[in-house]
């Protein structure tokens, strides 16, 4: 038996070998459906990883940064799947989560990709989503790995297994798609109720413009439907806020390419808004200096 101690205090018994989602199944099967990853000894992992020895636990669900980071991370896996099976001969670099959901560097080959393409790549992820394939994790040998790579003709993974040690080799496996990665991930793609492709960008391989350039895909991904919704919503209210569709609409200010695209040129209405704006800082800064309370700006 080993000894589990939850973020509680509590201590409880299990047989070695159990996993995560065994200790949140004994705590109730709700606590199950929402586990996204665990923290073993403040290690995040699979939480379908058998834990061999006595742990400190944390059970990570969507309310954690590491439970998001691991559905976005797991998510992108999902989206190369699905670029995959739309683009044969697609080869990925790297694909992590980012602040606001994932993004992969994908080298399209002879294909071409747009946003026109994102609706089809998200319904196909769905579907994906919906088979509930587990995220299978097999440790092998450096060697092994090479030749996997080198039989998919895969470079750019073969070049990321130059800096990895023997022993310290991972690949995941979800569906039809295989990638070398050291996790973690959800435990099965059901986990992925929602997702929104946002945008595509050039990334040079390795951040060096001299080498290849890669179509780098964003995206965002969700455990519930009603958040994607809620998320799209606050998009479309900041797009509103933004400041440069604001500062056109009220004639603060304006832009010119022979100037600079950067560089905002004040017209009347701005610059007089500009000018209140100093007088008032310049007058609380005063009032501070004097220990007297600023007045409202109006």
């Amino acid at each position: 038996m080993i000894s589990i101690t939850l973020p509680d205090g509590s201590v409880r018994q299990y047989e070695k070998g159990s996993t995560a989602l065994d200790v949140a199944k004994s705590i109730s099967e709700g606590l199950a459906r929402n586990v996204l990853a665990a923290k073993v000894d403040d290690v995040v992992c699979d939480a379908t990883l058998p834990i061999e020895n006595d742990a400190r636990l944390i059970l990570l669900t969507w309310n954690d940064e590491d439970g998001k980071n691991t559905l976005w991370h797991s998510s992108a896996h999902l989206m190369a799947e699905a670029l995959e099976f739309y683009y044969p001969g697609v080869r990925f670099w790297v694909g992590p989560p980012v602040e606001n959901g994932f993004y992969y560097d994908v080298d399209m080959g002879e294909h071409s990709l747009s946003s026109d393409d994102f609706k089809k790549i998200e319904d196909k992820m769905i579907e994906l989503a919906r088979q509930n394939n587990p995220y299978i994790r097999k440790a092998i040998s450096k060697a092994e790995a090479i030749a996997y790579f080198t039989e998919k003709n895969d470079p750019y993974k073969l070049d990321l297994l130059q800096g990895l040690e023997d022993g310290t080799i991972t690949l995941y496996q979800q569906g039809n798609f295989t990638d070398l990665c050291r996790g973690p991930h959800v435990p099965n793609t059901g986990f992925i109720k929602a997702i929104k492709l946002t945008a595509t960008a050039g990334a040079y391989w390795k951040g060096d413009e001299k080498n290849k350039m890669l179509t780098r895909i964003y995206g965002i991904s969700f455990t519930k439907e009603k958040d994607l919704k809620e998320y799209l919503t606050l998009l479309e209210e900041a797009k509103k806020r933004d400041h440069r569709k604001l500062g056109k609409e009220l004639e603060l200010f304006a832009f010119s390419e022979k100037v600079g695209m950067g560089l905002p040129l004040w017209l009347p209405k701005g610059a007089a808004l500009r000018e209140r704006l100093v007088q008032f800082l310049q007058k609380a800064q005063v009032r501070i200096q004097m220990g007297r309370p600023i007045q409202p700006f109006a």
